[in-house]
């Protein structure tokens, strides 16, 4: 990735300075800058969970952004409605910031106005959508001092977000073009797509401070027992024909065949419904678990785009040449899935897997119970425990021909090390 000159380092950081020194100075002139204790009653949770319906709409329905990518977009909505609302209602430490709103301000209003700003901010094509959410969160609270004074909270908690993610790596220019070689990924069929998002690897994390904290040692080399053993289960269990699959088997491959961004967030918002979680727990769940999940993409990208290791087609295909006498070529394999068009190792879906799951069971005491659903098989399945989940979600990716049993056990691994290392620095309960 291209190096920043120093000024434009400079220049962003008096940016961000002079952002964070006039947000302090107005909130310390307002009448209402010294924040007390919430009150005990606190807004209900259904407009967090209508923002981030809108947030899923704009993202993957209207910019139709591919792969992992939408988890780094619901990582930014949902730090900023996290900020504005416990900016005001108080509970839990802000995320990367230290500024009180009003006291009777109204929470409902600085959560719609920051998702907004933030969603108007990046996707400008979207405003008519995003307009219309807008002015339907507006109309059901009051109008008066507290409503503008949330919208200005809101504001403000979403500028911050914005400051926070200038420069960060996004959409920038990263050459992938590796050489053929046994062990080396290479476009795979049926549309021979070119690997997609190499930038995500090199954006800067949202809640490390390095890139490479969570980064994965090598995959088990091509003439190791391990690689032998993993190639030889995914060929058995993974095929489109010939496979040893249960038909229990297949389902549990086809339903995790859903996008898993969009399939998450369908989740957290049936567990904040159906728990009756307050706007403040709704955030929390929201900034912390997509938080999590934007590192876990990253720490993700950049191992794929490091290794480059090829994926089970191929390497079923052409076990002819990777110098392991325990591996036996299949020329016509074909995986039960279409292989996605980026590097085998890790397991992407299965490190978001694991940094979301180590969140919600810090956030539930183990009890997760998230009930999700699969458009690619039309049925419903509620998970009580993460480790039941992980069990699933590793069997599926292999079962659907697309990864190695190593590659999901090491994104499990690294994922839960990101959400439990989450939770641990960020989302805290005051004092």
């Amino acid at each position: 990735m291209r190096a920043r000159p120093p000024s434009r380092v400079r220049t962003r950081t008096l940016r961000r300075a002079l952002l964070v020194g006039l947000t302090a100075l107005s909130l310390s002139a307002a009448p209402w800058a010294s924040a007390a204790p919430a009150p005990d009653k606190r807004p209900g949770a259904d407009v967090i969970t209508d923002w981030n319906s809108t947030a899923v709409a704009v993202i993957a329905d209207d910019a139709r952004r591919p792969t992992a990518e939408p988890f780094l977009w619901y990582g930014f909505v949902s730090a900023a409605v996290y900020n504005a609302v416990v900016g005001i209602e108080g509970r839990y430490a802000e995320y990367k910031w230290d500024v009180r709103g009003p006291r009777h301000a109204s929470s409902e209003a600085a959560a719609a106005t920051a998702a907004r700003r933030v969603l108007l901010t990046y996707f400008p094509a979207s405003k008519v959508r995003i307009e219309k959410a807008y002015t339907a969160s507006l109309a059901k609270i009051p109008d008066g001092t507290a409503q503008k004074q949330g919208e200005r909270f809101g504001e403000l908690a979403a500028e911050r977000l914005i400051a926070l993610r200038e420069e960060d790596g996004r959409g920038e220019r990263v050459t992938f073009a590796p050489e053929p070689a046994p062990g080396v990924w290479r476009p795979a069929p049926p549309t021979y797509s070119p690997a997609v998002n190499a930038w995500l690897g090199k954006v800067r994390p949202m809640l490390s401070d390095d890139p490479e904290q969570f980064m994965p040692g090598p995959p088990p080399a091509l003439t190791s027992r391990r690689y032998a053993q993993d190639l030889a289960e995914t060929k058995a269990m993974g095929g489109k024909s010939g496979s040893r699959r249960s038909a229990r088997q297949t389902e549990t491959a086809l339903f995790f065949s859903h996008p898993l961004p969009q399939q998450l967030q369908a989740g957290y918002r049936d567990h904040v419904t159906r728990h009756k979680l307050d706007i403040v727990d709704a955030a929390r769940l929201f900034a912390a678990a997509n938080t999590a999940a934007a590192d876990a993409t990253i720490t993700t990208w950049n191992a794929k785009f490091t290794y480059a290791l090829w994926r089970p087609i191929h390497a079923i295909r052409l076990a002819g040449t990777d110098g392991n006498p325990a591996t036996k070529a299949d020329p016509d394999w074909t995986p039960l899935l279409n292989t996605p068009p980026y590097p085998e190792y890790i397991g992407g879906h299965c490190a978001n897997d694991g940094a979301v799951m180590a969140v919600l069971d810090r956030l539930t005491g183990g009890d997760i119970d998230l009930r999700l659903s699969s458009t690619p098989t039309g049925t419903t399945r509620t998970y009580k425990t993460s480790a039941d989940f992980h069990r699933d979600t590793v069997n599926a990716r292999i079962w659907g021909g697309i990864h190695f049993r190593t590659s999901d056990e090491v994104g499990t691994r690294i994922g839960r090390d990101i959400g439990t290392w989450a939770m641990d620095h960020y989302f805290r309960p005051l004092r």
